[in-house]
């Protein structure tokens, strides 16, 4: 164990030497010990041969590799552990090396140290293949014309973040019946910036273990990252039947794991591909509708304000001004309008022909913010636009509508009600964990059917009931639903 906690010393003295914002322009957020000490768990060791290549990209310190290193020592003991570390920036190589060194020094491990960009860097040691990976990539979005992104889509697949870039070149470096244990962050597992990507993956790769922390903030605590990371342990080869869903409140705890059918984790039929990481919330039978089976579209806000400053204005009572609805003005289940005080215009004045095609016409629609606040108990946040003529509404909102125009207004007050619950909550979690809601993902969601929905606006004795109140008209119309306010 001293391996892994001089290696940690290293860890912290690097980050108290390295620019901060060098750090987050590289996406660097070095692995403490024990989150690399449980990614390196997460393999399983019986099936290796007596000489095991290892790759750890985007390496940092070296952390992940002298948590594996003192495993396979630990448990394989006859293994000839041959590693292959990455690193991109060149104040952190002395690091690196200085782990490295005393991976050889301990426990007999041979190394290969490369420095460079690891997505773009054609060294032939880099492309395996691999027995093991263990893996910390950096993140951050990637424009559609950058190079890591162009070589990433003409080489593997069109990823849309560092990240996923980083998981798709190492995954395609396995052996078959290689594994790999990276951390990532959760968006990789529902709407459709990673589509592509996670097709891809599947395609490549047999889910074994998906970890989860209850604790948001603890994984990378002294870094500053809020991001909610999970842990995915796969092998290069075809799906296995069974999943093992594993959580811990922080890195430190001891897993609750439970193995389901791979049907839980990505339910047959999902075109999306949508990857699940938990499988304990009912879904009520009759809750069975996607938006499209109930004849329903949602969209996103049609007004990009920044570009649309000239028909901004705070002056409601010029001719022609029509209200401008933004993710602040849902609150209690309807349309606050206008807001006071207001941060941003609260009107919209349409003086072009361009701009009076943004507008939607005159009717019932039922407004989602697509950014729920970190302090609200509920990840989808809904309220109905219900105001007389033309509506603006934001692009950080999403909206439904029938084709394209408004919805009956008794529908649209129980599809408000639905999407409020706390049995709709616990379903948007189980397959995303963070707060944006993407069009995409509500067109994945259940729905009662419109009946339902209709009597659920009926059986409502107010708006929008408090949050036991409404659970309970959810559960009476459905009796599998799940109760209880949204955590």
């Amino acid at each position: 164990m001293k391996l892994i906690e001089n290696t940690e010393a290293r860890r912290v003295k690097a980050l108290s030497v390295l620019d901060p914002r060098t750090q987050a322009a590289l996406g660097q957020f070095f692995t403490p010990a024990p989150a690399a000490e449980l990614i390196a768990s997460m393999p399983r060791l019986d099936a290796l041969s007596n000489t095991v290549r290892v790759l750890d990209p985007g390496a940092g310190v070296g952390s992940l590799t002298a948590a594996l290193v003192t495993r396979l020592h630990g448990e394989r003991p006859d293994l000839n552990v041959h590693v292959v570390a990455v690193e991109t920036d060149p104040q952190v190589m002395p690091y690196l090396r200085a782990t490295l060194e005393e991976c050889r020094a301990t426990y007999g491990t041979t190394f290969d140290l490369v420095q460079g960009d690891y997505l773009t860097n054609d060294d032939a040691l880099i492309d395996g293949p691999f027995d093991l990976v263990v893996a910390n990539p950096p993140y951050g979005k990637l424009a559609a014309g950058s190079l890591h992104r162009t070589r990433s889509a003409h080489h593997l697949v069109d990823a849309s973040n560092i990240y996923t870039a980083f998981w798709a070149r190492a995954t395609a470096a396995l052996a078959p019946g290689g594994q790999i244990s990276i951390i990532v962050p959760r968006s990789w597992a529902n709407g459709t910036y990673h589509r592509a990507f996670r097709q891809w993956m599947l395609d490549r790769t047999s889910l074994d273990l998906l970890h989860v922390f209850e604790s948001r903030n603890t994984v990378f605590a002294d870094t500053g990252v809020l991001q909610e990371n999970v842990i995915v342990a796969g092998t290069r080869g075809d799906q296995q039947r069974q999943v093992i869903l594993s959580a811990s409140i922080a890195h430190h705890d001891a897993p609750l794991r439970r193995t389901v059918p791979f049907d839980a984790v990505v339910l047959p039929g999902d075109r999306e591909q949508f990857v699940r990481f938990d499988d304990s919330v009912v879904v009520p039978p009759a809750v069975s509708f996607t938006l499209a089976d109930l004849g329903l579209g949602v969209s996103t806000g049609k007004v990009v304000d920044f570009r649309n400053r000239e028909h901004l204005t705070e002056d409601l009572s010029a001719d022609g001004v029509v209200p401008m609805i933004y993710q602040a003005n849902v609150c209690g289940g309807e349309i606050e309008w206008p807001q006071r005080p207001g941060k941003k215009p609260q009107g919209f004045l349409p003086s072009t022909e361009a701009a009076r095609k943004l507008l939607l016409p005159e009717g019932h629609y039922v407004v989602i913010k697509r950014f729920s606040a970190k302090e609200e108990k509920r990840r989808v946040v809904a309220g109905v636009w219900k105001h007389h003529g033309p509506v603006a509404l934001d692009n950080k909102t999403n909206y439904l509508h029938e084709k394209k125009g408004p919805i009956d207004p008794q529908l649209a007050h129980g599809l408000m009600l639905w999407l409020n619950s706390s049995t709709l909550d616990a379903i948007f979690r189980t397959f995303s964990g963070h707060t944006q809601v993407n069009a995409g993902d509500v067109k994945t969601l259940p729905f009662p059917s419109r009946d339902d929905l209709v009597r659920l606006a009926e059986n409502a004795p107010e708006w929008l009931p408090e949050q036991a109140k409404l659970d309970a008209l959810v559960a009476d119309l459905f009796p599998t639903a799940v109760v209880g306010s949204a955590e």
